[in-house]
C-alpha cells in the first residue's frame, strides 16, 4: 500500500479511504466536487484497480478532479460487469467513453430461402436476440455495409448478390476486376458462394435466446449469493442473499453491452444457470 501511494499521481482522495477499499469484485465510482461521477469502472479486485488508476499518467486529469471513490461489491465478475454497464448508461460519467447506449442497432440477416435476399435489419424490423439468422451488431447501416464490403474483398464474394451494388448483364463490378468468383453470372454455384458468406459471418453470429423463458445466472462468494435474472438477453434484476430482496432493473429492449457480457458464459455453459419456474396463472 505504501509503495502504491508513493508512485501515485497528485490527488485529493483520503488515503485512509483508499486503504479501506475491498479486494473483492464490484464497481468503483470516482467522484469529484459535482454530483455526477467522473468515472465508473469494474474489477475483481476493487482496491488494486483503483490504485492502478492513480498511477496512470494518461488519467492525470480525471485523478486530479477526484475527491473520493465509492464502491459497490458484487458476488462475482458478471454481476460487476452488468452493474458497470447499467450505471454508466444511467449516470453518464464524464470520462467513460465505452458502454454508452446505442440508439439503434443493425444486424446482417441472411436469407431463409435460396431465392431470398440478404438484408441489413434494425431492432425495429426484427427482435434481435430472439431469432436465428442474424450476424454482427452495428451502430448504423453504413457500418454493416462496410463490414460486408470488407468480407467481400477478403473472401471474393459478390457485392451484387449481397445487395451492395446493382447487377448488370455482365455481372458485378467485382467480376470485371476479378475480385468476385462469378456467382452473379453462373460461373460459381450460388450455394457455394452463400456457404462461403456464411462461413465468413459465423464468428459474428447473434445467438437467439436459448431458453424457453427466464433464467437465473447465479454467482456466489462464500455465503453470499446473487441471482441475476435474465430473459431474451435482458437483465431483469438481481436477487441478493445479503438483503433478501430482488432489485428490478428497467432495461428496455435488447442492449448490446448486456448481450456481450452474457453471451459467452451462457452459450459456453461456463456459468451456473437455473431456469425460473413459470408462475401459474389464475384458474
Amino acid at each position: 500500500m505504501v509503495q502504491a501511494q508513493s508512485t501515485s499521481l497528485p490527488h485529493q482522495i483520503d488515503p485512509l479511504a483508499l486503504a479501506d477499499l475491498p479486494r473483492t469484485s464490484g464497481v468503483y465510482i470516482f467522484k469529484g466536487e459535482g454530483t455526477l461521477p467522473l468515472y465508473i469502472g469494474k474489477s475483481v479486485d476493487i482496491r488494486s484497480r483503483v490504485l492502478a488508476h492513480l498511477r496512470a499518467k494518461d488519467e492525470a486529469e480525471m485523478v486530479a478532479q477526484s475527491r473520493r471513490v465509492d464502491f459497490i461489491e458484487t458476488a462475482g465478475e458478471i454481476g460487476a460487469l452488468l452493474l458497470e454497464a447499467r450505471l454508466i448508461k444511467q449516470q453518464h460519467p464524464l470520462y467513460n467513453v465505452r458502454l454508452r447506449r446505442l440508439r439503434k442497432l443493425c444486424a446482417i440477416e441472411l436469407p431463409h430461402t435460396p431465392s431470398g435476399a440478404l438484408r441489413i435489419v434494425t431492432d425495429k424490423d426484427v427482435p434481435i436476440g430472439q431469432v436465428d439468422g442474424l450476424y454482427g451488431l452495428f451502430s448504423s447501416v453504413h457500418a454493416a455495409q462496410g463490414k460486408l464490403r470488407e468480407l467481400a474483398d477478403q473472401h471474393r464474394l459478390c457485392l451484387g448478390l449481397m445487395g451492395l451494388e446493382k447487377l448488370g448483364q455482365r455481372g458485378c463490378f467485382g467480376l470485371q476486376v476479378k475480385s468476385c468468383l462469378g456467382a452473379c453470372v453462373g460461373r460459381e454455384d450460388r450455394s457455394v458462394h452463400d456457404q462461403r458468406l456464411l462461413s465468413a459471418l459465423q464468428d459474428m453470429q447473434v445467438h437467439a435466446w436459448p431458453f424457453a423463458g427466464a433464467v437465473d445466472l447465479i454467482e456466489q462468494t462464500g455465503d453470499w449469493t446473487q441471482r441475476h435474472r435474465i430473459h431474451n438477453w435482458r437483465h431483469l434484476g438481481t436477487t441478493c442473499s445479503r438483503t433478501a430482496t430482488f432489485e428490478p432493473h428497467a432495461q428496455q429492449g435488447f442492449d448490446l453491452d448486456t448481450y456481450k457480457i452474457l453471451a459467452k458464459p451462457i452459450m459456453m455453459n461456463s456459468a451456473l444457470i437455473q431456469p425460473v419456474p413459470e408462475t401459474p396463472g389464475p384458474d
